[in-house]
């Protein structure tokens, strides 16, 4: 994908509009004694001429396609014959202009309704691509060309509606070319669609790429045109079922409609056959299986279905396509091997299969792909080894296998054609084969994330003097650089050597001027950072990672475009430095600076995270920490010496998701103006000082999944939901350690429906993280109590849902409601001063791995339902005044002493109290909870006090509580 298929996208085009200019030109091509140009039509031109001025901006377009860009009108010179400018064609007979050819002039300016060029009656064919009308509308004057056979205004900067006066009655049209750079500078409406379709029965080549036509049926197409040789509707919006009977066109040669997300449809499975040459769906949403019949395209050259929904194996009918040159299925669903079929494309060049779930080898034929110079078989499940043809293959340029499950060793290579090898994220084992330093035209080695061993000196990469890019990290590589280098690669711009053993700089970096990303973290490198590291890449260098390692001081932040700087986890001492103003990411935690921070921070408004956690630095936090920038997603403090109040002013449009605090000695009040932050996902102000009521506030904010007040002084009741969605996709919560009182929030209990969703883990974990530039991931963690000590999480998983509200003054009885949160892993509500039973909902909590009901009030029995939570590794019941008989059986067998001491009236096994006979004999049905009223409570306490009185009593709830009482039992 990328560039390539754009460009041959292009190239597809451009063939098609040679193809018209030669016919332009064999049929406009003067006579040997033509007649000159009407002074008419010479002053239209000169006058047109003088209506815009010279401006090379858009030459760079033509550049790209490989057409020659210069400024054609300087040869409109007066009292010459028009006929013999550039660009300019007239007929031999009559001498009238009936072709102007004015792309790639360099013109700007902007054409008016009353311009001049509407004068010239006699066009055929006009071509005003490439060039800068600033944003004119496409005028209805248009509609008088009616001789116009050729039209082409593609990426000249036309915007608004294309009125349906205009293109839709120039009905001799026989290409049309409307392309935009910028979807969505035109609109077509729909009725002027449909006038187009029905009018231009004679159109052969329709070109709308990029214009907005979201409004536009579909089915509005059915009846183009059959002579219709090309149809290119890239990004134009596109949506609902495409038509099928398009690919049925007798004539079509080009189907275009990639970048259409929302456009669906399916590929013919029967009687599909033609002249189709290209057929590029790339990023659509067509689904289903590729069908057989796709092979009937004999004359089928490039086939892009890139990022769509295809699903089903990859048929072998493919491998009948004998003309196929560009073959591009990533990132689809496709399943099942690479078929052998495939082997039959003889002229196949660009072969990408990435993204998929092709499993199995990869085919080892020696006559295989001889004339492929891209391969691209990355992201998939493929294993083995390497083939042997990949080592001898003279086309391959191109070679990205990285993502798979390959294994064996790297063999020499012997053909020097590489550009490009991407071979990082299997499990490759041994050394690097020492063929590698000989391809000569090699730019990009990527070999991270394997099992490669042996030691490295890098001066072996000296010969390969085009290498742009360099990477060997986490591997089982030890890798030295000599003190004294005398080379340099001139070229190099990305080095990335984490987890390769070094113990100090590399010194050939001194001489990489251009560098402009260097990763050495994760090494065991010592010491200061020294001082000529600042002028490796001085005005390149955005890109600098040498956290995890041991080094001591940094004297300053020497690199004026630096975006991305990680120095986590050192031993860095000294102040904060002061940031460039290009840095969007800044991490030097774990580490030992101390001091404050400089309002100086502020001036840097691009920066997106900011986590100086874990220092000794101290201080007040600057106000204006909190308001700078609406692009600061991430600022993480925790686990310094910071004091005062929380900055109160935190923007309007405060852009942070993620805030932590944690382990500071903040006090006051929190801020309301919090409530701004609108995307916030984490909230960790845990252990300070912060003395409030419950900040009712963050109900709203409708993005947060994380909320930790842990250990401070806050306190009073925390009254019900005021908004519609109270933290309903909250999966962390953690009041611990405070001073509330009153009963426990049911009713956010029983909104957290994120919590009462059942959650699966399906093996791929989803994480909640901050994604910045150049793709830099940020791991939100939090500090969370599992089973009775804290723990860090340093990423958090979506599955992860606990809720901790110990050692507070919480009474009363436990909502039923916690019953219903499915998805939970943790519950916590000891040392309060609850009371009642303890519900038999929590039975339902199959997913619960600890739960801590001690120091509380809780009286009853324990629910036989508990026996239910088979993921149950932790459980403490102590201390409160449970009665009865210990449930038996699953996770209740593992369980010690410790779990329910402290409950003077329990009895059975762990505990070395036994029961009677009567209580050996209670069985679930016998055991009720408050919650059902008072059924076999009343009949049982009869017993104590008589046989005849225990009838009685038993009597008169049948009578008087009979529908209660049956609903009960049928509910159990």
């Amino acid at each position: 994908m990328g560039w390539f298929p754009w460009l041959c996208q292009l190239l597809c085009l451009l063939l098609f509009s040679l193809d018209f200019q030669a016919n332009f030109s064999s049929s406009l091509s003067p006579s040997p004694t033509p007649p000159q140009c009407s002074d008419f039509e010479s002053a239209a031109l000169l006058q047109f001429k003088g209506t815009f001025s010279i401006n090379n901006a858009s030459a760079y377009l033509c550049n790209f396609v490989g057409t020659k860009s210069y400024p054609k009108t300087n040869s409109w010179m007066e009292g010459t014959d028009c006929c013999r400018w550039k660009g300019v064609v007239c007929d031999s007979a009559s001498g009238h202009v009936i072709g102007i050819d004015l792309s790639c002039s360099w013109l700007y300016g902007a054409i008016t309704s009353n311009s001049s060029l509407f004068l010239l009656r006699h066009l055929q064919r006009l071509n005003l691509a490439y060039n800068d009308f600033r944003g004119s509308n496409i005028s209805p004057e248009f509609g008088g060309f009616a001789s116009l056979t050729h039209l082409n205004l593609s990426s000249s900067g036309f915007s608004g509606k294309i009125p349906y006066s205009s293109i839709s009655q120039l009905s001799t049209l026989v290409s049309i070319d409307l392309t935009v750079r910028n979807y969505g500078l035109l609109q077509v409406e729909e009725h002027t669609l449909r006038g187009l379709v029905q009018n231009l029965t004679k159109v052969r080549v329709l070109v709308l790429n990029g214009v907005n036509i979201s409004a536009v049926d579909p089915g509005s197409l059915m009846n183009l045109s059959s002579s219709l040789i090309s149809l290119s509707l890239n990004n134009c919006g596109l949506r609902g079922r495409f038509p099928q009977n398009i690919f049925h066109l007798p004539n079509l040669r080009m189907l275009s409609l990639s970048g259409n997300r929302d456009l669906s449809g399916y590929l013919p499975k029967t009687n599909w056959s033609g002249p189709l040459v290209s057929l590029s769906l790339w990023s659509t949403s067509f689904s289903g299986e590729l069908p057989d019949s796709i092979g009937n395209l004999e004359s089928l050259t490039y086939l892009d279905l890139a990022a769509s929904t295809f699903s089903g194996s990859v048929p072998r009918s493919l491998g009948n396509l004998s003309q196929l040159i560009y073959l591009d299925l990533c990132a689809n669903g496709f399943t099942g091997h690479i078929s052998f079929s495939l082997a039959k494309l003889t002229q196949l060049d660009h072969l990408s299969l990435c993204s998929n779930q092709l499993v199995g080898l990869i085919p080892d034929q020696v006559s295989l792909f001889h004339k492929i110079s891209f391969l691209d078989l990355a992201y998939n499940f493929l294993n083995g080894t390497l083939p042997t043809w990949l080592y001898s293959h003279s086309a391959l340029e191109f070679l990205y296998l990285q993502g798979n499950n390959f294994t064996g060793q790297i063999k020499e290579f012997q053909q020097k054609s590489l550009v490009y090898i991407y071979l990082g994220n299997n499990k490759l084992q041994g050394p690097i084969p020492n063929s590698i330093v000989e391809l000569v035209n090699l730019t990009k080695l990527s070999l991270e994330s394997n099992n490669l061993s042996g030691i490295v000196e890098l001066d072996m990469f000296s010969k390969l003097q085009n290498l742009q890019v360099l990477d060997l990290s986490s591997n089982n590589l030890s890798v030295k650089s000599n003190i004294d280098v005398n080379y340099t690669l001139p070229n190099l711009f990305m080095l990335f050597l984490s987890s390769c053993k070094l113990r100090d700089f590399p010194k050939f970096v001194i001489a990489l001027t251009n560098l402009n990303r260097l990763d050495l973290s994760n090494n065991g490198i010592h010491g200061m950072i020294p001082k000529w590291l600042g002028n490796v890449g001085k005005n390149s260098l955005s890109y600098l990672n040498l956290s995890n390692n041991f080094l001591t001081y940094l004297e300053e932040i020497p690199w004026n475009q630096m975006q991305i700087l990680d120095l986590h986890s050192n031993l860095l001492q000294g102040k904060l430095p002061f940031l460039p103003p290009t840095t969007t990411f800044f991490s030097i935690s774990n580490n030992s600076l101390s001091g404050g921070i400089s309002s100086q921070i502020c001036n840097v408004s691009f920066l997106s995270i900011l986590d100086l956690s874990r220092n000794n630095l101290g201080g007040t936090i600057p106000q204006c920490l909190v308001n700078f920038s609406a692009y600061l997603s991430v600022l993480n403090l925790k686990m310094n010496k910071f004091y005062g109040i929380i900055p109160f002013s935190f923007a309007n449009d405060c852009g942070l998701k993620y805030i932590n605090f944690n382990g500071n000695q903040l006090e006051g009040r929190l801020p309301p103006s919090m409530a701004g932050c609108r995307y916030m996902e984490v909230l960790d102000l845990g252990n300070n000082k912060i003395n409030d009521t419950f900040p009712q506030w963050l109900e709203t904010l409708p993005e947060l999944q994380v909320l930790v007040l842990r250990s401070n002084q806050l306190h009073g009741f925390i009254h019900g939901c005021k908004s519609a969605h109270c933290f309903s996709k909250l999966q962390i919560l953690d009041l611990s350690n405070n001073d509330f009182t009153g009963p426990l929030p049911s009713e956010y209990i029983a909104n957290l429906k994120s919590m009462r969703n059942q959650r699966r883990n399906d093996g791929s974990l989803q994480y909640l993280r901050d994604i910045g530039s150049y793709g830099y991931t940020y791991d939100y963690s939090v500090v969370v109590a599992i089973k009775g000590f804290d723990r860090e999480l340093v990423k958090i998983s979506a599955i992860f849902i606990s809720i901790d509200l110990s050692n507070n003054k919480f009474e009363g009885e436990i909502s039923t409601d916690f019953g219903k949160l499915i998805s939970i892993r943790g519950l916590n509500l000891s040392h309060n001063s609850l009371n009642g039973h303890i519900p038999q909902s929590i039975g339902n909590l199959t997913v619960l791995e600890w739960l801590d009901l001690s120091s509380n009030k809780l009286v009853g029995k324990i629910p036989m339902q508990m026996v239910d939570l088979t993921s149950l590794s932790f459980l403490n019941l102590s201390y409160n005044q449970l009665v009865g008989p210990i449930p038996q059986g699953n996770q209740f067998n593992t369980f010690e002493n410790g779990s329910f001491e402290g409950n003077l009236d329990l009895c059975g096994f762990p505990l070395n109290k036994a029961c009677s006979g009567n209580e050996n004999q209670q069985s679930p049905s016998n055991d009720s909870d408050s919650e059902y009223g008072f059924g076999w409570k009343v009949v049982l306490l009869g017993y104590g006090c008589g046989f005849v009185f225990g009838v009685a009593v038993g009597y008169l709830v049948i009578v008087t509580r009979k529908p209660k009482w049956l609903g009960t039992l049928v509910d159990w």
